[in-house]
């Protein structure tokens, strides 16, 4: 009898064991396997689904502080389908708040949640604040008075029960068009596009992440954390930036320039303090960039490339002082011509000039001269170690996209040949961008170091500010060779009539006009800093095909006259013989 009984337990167990290690296994398939079409049906039915939780974008502010571009408050304004009570309300509102199409609102509201391939819906993603109060307005007047709402022809009192309205953040640009072409933009989809917007995404964009949340309200708190962007403090100068562009503006009217750039740069740290370029953005308001932006116009000229024309001149008077094949009083004749390989290097005005020194070479902008130098005194390797010690071919690293590196054919490339060396010499036949031509001749301003350009100051980011240090790009020249070559452009400038500098401010610079390829316009150019003992600015300029004049000493000589008036106001720098004083006393 006992055995009889143990053994009817012992199968009781068996059995109950079994359905015990049944449950277990199934409710391990709820929680951790992939839920089947009931589980989710019910699923959706509780108002859950997947969503993509976008974090705040992070603010870019100038220097000072000033707001250049930052998030709005708008809303997206959705159907969801589990709570629509009349689909023909909410097609009627949303068709004369919105604009939409009755129609297919209506055709949306009215589908059933449970075949419906998903029943949140979006009707509009950028929906102004204005207009969502309204429609949050009328859905509390038609929920409080549902009996003075009435009802729609078929019968179902009015109701915009299912229209959900959700704030969201959109990007915003308080100063309109200002340094547009540094900051780029934010596209209504979301996208970055040029500048340091793009350049930067992944510190500005924070950190999105993909959820299932409820759409119950009262469950908002259970959303999950996630990380904002990250801030950006740039080196611009509000004022500064907004002065540039004036004078740009200005200045392209006078000239009939096709396109612009003015850069202001710290020679010593390598800020920019001011970068503009034309045509700009209003990126507060609608824009059209294919439009505006059409053949030849480029984003941002100042990483764009060309031909400098004699502002290179610079580099290669650099190497021949520093090599010690020149200094600024060896003799040069000038009988208006040097044959290299067939060709015949000419002066910008054909003529021959006679004795000269290295330094009246750079005064008259000689053409000759310089590919004397270069292919006489430097020779090839000489020559092409220094231009890749001031490392032109290669990108800044700048803070912006789309940066262009330059274009140098090397003298080990198989399409090099002599006649590229003599026209190298004076920024004909090579490309380089205002930004590169900034770093290479900073070594000059300061001390024969490079410095590295950036725009980039500072990151704000969990409450905490990262500071970015200067840093030096190289030393090409040494410290002798900066003074003597600066000394020497700071002569040339005093002795030009078009460079009608204000008083008692020293500095330094050179033009460049270099003849576009199969076309008869030109490009224009100047580079120059201030003052010349202790630099504080360095400046930039291109002009593209101006029709007032051809040459750079008419055309962007002038602009470098306004920019330092402008600049040693703005920068509270004051008159070389206070600061001399001072610095005696």
């Amino acid at each position: 009898m006992m055995e009889k009984h143990r053994f009817r337990y012992a199968t009781l167990g068996i059995v109950f064991a079994i359905f015990g290690i049944a449950i277990i296994l199934r409710l391990f398939q709820i929680q951790v396997g992939a839920p089947n079409e009931k589980i989710q049906v019910y699923e959706d039915f509780d108002g859950k689904e997947w969503v993509t939780l976008t974090p705040a974008r992070g603010d870019i502010y100038d220097r000072h502080g000033s707001l250049l571009a930052g998030s709005q408050l708008i809303y997206e304004v959705a159907i969801e389908l589990n709570e629509v009570i009349n689909p023909t309300t909410i097609a009627l509102v949303t068709s004369v708040e919105l604009e939409l199409n009755y129609h297919d609102v209506f055709l949306k509201a009215n589908q059933k949640a449970s075949e419906a391939p998903k029943t949140h819906i979006t009707l509009n993603y950028f929906v102004s604040y204005e207009k969502a109060q309204k429609l949050m307005e009328l859905q509390n007047q038609l929920y409080e008075n549902p009996k003075e709402a009435g009802a729609s022809n078929d019968g179902i009192i009015h109701s915009l029960s299912g229209l959900v309205i959700t704030p969201r953040l959109d990007r915003s640009y308080p100063e309109g068009d200002l340094a547009s072409n540094v900051i780029g933009l934010v596209d209504k989809e979301g996208s970055s596009h040029n500048g340091v917007e793009e350049r930067l995404q992944w510190l500005l964009s924070g950190v999105e992440k993909q959820e299932i949340i409820s759409a119950d309200p009262y469950r908002a708190m259970d959303l999950p954390e996630i990380t904002d962007g990250a801030s950006l403090v740039l080196t611009i100068d509000r004022e500064i930036q907004d002065a540039m562009e004036e004078l740009l503006e200005h200045h392209m009217g006078v000239s009939g320039a096709y396109a612009g750039s003015i850069i202001v740069m710290h020679p010593r740290t390598g800020e920019i303090l001011a970068m503009t370029s034309t045509p700009r953005l209003d990126l507060s308001g609608e824009w059209n960039v294919d439009e505006i932006y059409q053949e030849g116009h480029t984003f941002n000229m100042a990483i764009d490339g060309y031909e400098p024309g004699s502002v290179f001149k610079i580099i290669t008077m650099a190497a021949a002082l520093d090599s010690g094949v020149a200094t600024p009083e060896t003799p040069f004749t000038d009988t208006g011509g040097l044959e290299v390989e067939g060709w015949t290097i000419r002066n910008w005005n054909g003529g021959a000039w006679g004795p000269q020194t290295m330094k009246t070479c750079m005064e008259h902008s000689l053409n000759v001269c310089l590919a004397y130098i270069a292919t006489e005194l430097l020779g090839q390797n000489r020559f092409y170690d220094y231009v890749r010690a001031f490392q032109f071919g290669q990108p800044t690293g700048i803070e912006l996209a789309w940066e262009y590196g330059g274009n140098v054919r090397f003298n080990n490339e198989d399409d090099w040949h002599l006649i590229d060396l003599a026209t190298n010499s004076y920024g004909q036949g090579i490309e380089v961008t205002p930004i590169q031509m900034l770093r290479a001749v900073s070594a000059v301003a300061n001390d024969g170091k490079m410095v590295t350009p950036h725009i980039l100051k500072a990151v704000i980011n969990n409450g905490h500010q990262y500071t970015f240090e200067p840093e030096v790009a190289g030393s090409p020249i040494s410290k002798q060779t900066a003074h003597t070559l600066s000394n020497m452009l700071a002569q040339i400038v005093e002795s030009e009539s078009y460079t009608d500098m204000p008083e008692n401010y020293r500095v330094a610079g050179k033009t460049g006009t270099a003849t576009i390829y199969n076309d008869s316009r030109t490009n224009t150019s100047f580079i120059g800093w201030g003052p010349v003992d202790d630099p504080q600015f360095m400046v930039y300029i291109w002009l593209n095909k101006p029709t007032s004049s051809q040459w750079a000493s008419l055309v962007t000589g002038p602009i470098f006259r306004d920019v330092v008036e402008r600049l040693v106001i703005l920068m509270d720098i004051p008159p070389d013989h206070v600061r001399h004083s001072l610095t005696a006393d």
